[in-house]
């Protein structure tokens, strides 16, 4: 969930509606007068306000403009989880950020905890997704910034999303080819909820791992899209019980109510249990 970095409310109350992760916002939503104030208020954020387990993000300024490398030094130093890189284009833009992380990390004596996102936002992005997603091995997943990519192309949002298809599924298939996570893209109506959930039913299809949000409303969609039905778990469940009893009796054939099991079954269900676990749906004693 995107929180804007210069409203102390926000940032003190965000956790409390249970988003997967809160994103602290340094770029678009801070105007140019407020953006060392808001840095400022971001590290204090990270460093004084309890927000439990909750996954810390900080979507930082391109390190192209007077603020990027200041923003990298004031969330690494107040314990950030991740930093979301805006407008990624190119593997060495991954590269120049992750040599400014280190610096602070060395600095500190605290290498290798912090993660990074890229935000894809253009044509050229979309055609270096590959080489973005593998540049580093901080990288944990890439998203869309969609905004920016349809002003990029000469075109606009609409409500079907033709436009951000190839870019969907480019996304989708670079982050699965790198190994690391995926996320799709705000909808920034709110008067109109049915599209909100149209829009995340489909990005589940193409094999999205999450999707970015600009207000609480949207949590409970975007959760009751992603989380396995009672019948998905219970399927996935038997899957998952013929395998263990295929091992134990050193077979690799697998059958579940008669039927053999392929191997794009069995990851499927341990997908849906994964999700079920991830939505507390179940805990992981109860998955076993």
């Amino acid at each position: 969930m995107f929180v804007p970095g210069n409203n102390p409310g926000m940032m003190a109350d965000a956790h409390i509606y249970g988003p997967d992760s809160i994103m602290l916002d340094l770029e678009d939503s801070v105007t140019m007068a407020e953006k060392d104030a808001a840095r400022l208020l971001v590290h204090n954020a990270l460093k004084s306000i309890d927000y439990g387990g909750t996954e810390m993000v900080v979507r930082i300024n391109p390190l192209n403009t007077p603020y990027g490398k200041k923003d990298v030094e004031a969330v690494v130093k107040a314990g950030v989880d991740v930093i979301r890189m805006p407008k990624t284009e190119t593997a060495d833009e991954v590269r120049e950020l992750e040599a400014e992380i280190l610096k602070v990390e060395t600095e500190i004596g605290r290498v290798g905890e912090t993660k990074i996102m890229a935000a894809i936002e253009s044509a050229l992005g979309i055609v270096n997704a590959f080489e973005i997603a593998t540049a580093s091995k901080r990288m944990m997943g890439i998203a869309l910034g969609a905004e920016d990519y349809s002003a990029n192309l000469k075109t606009n949002r609409t409500p079907g999303g033709a436009e951000l298809l190839l870019a969907r599924e480019t996304i989708v298939v670079a982050a699965r080819a790198a190994g690391i996570a995926c996320f799709d893209t705000v909808y920034s109506n709110l008067d109109d909820m049915e599209t909100f959930r149209k829009e995340v039913e489909l990005i589940k299809t193409l094999g999205f791992d999450g999707k970015s949000i600009i207000n609480p409303r949207q949590i409970e969609v975007v959760n009751s899209v992603f989380t396995p039905t009672e019948k998905e778990i219970n399927k996935a469940r038997a899957v998952v019980a013929a395998i263990k009893e295929a091992q134990a009796k050193g077979s690799g054939v697998i059958a579940v109510n008669g039927k053999m099991v392929d191997r794009p079954v069995v990851l499927r269900a341990e997908r849906t249990i994964a999700l079920a676990i991830a939505a507390g749906v179940i805990s992981e004693e109860e998955a076993l």
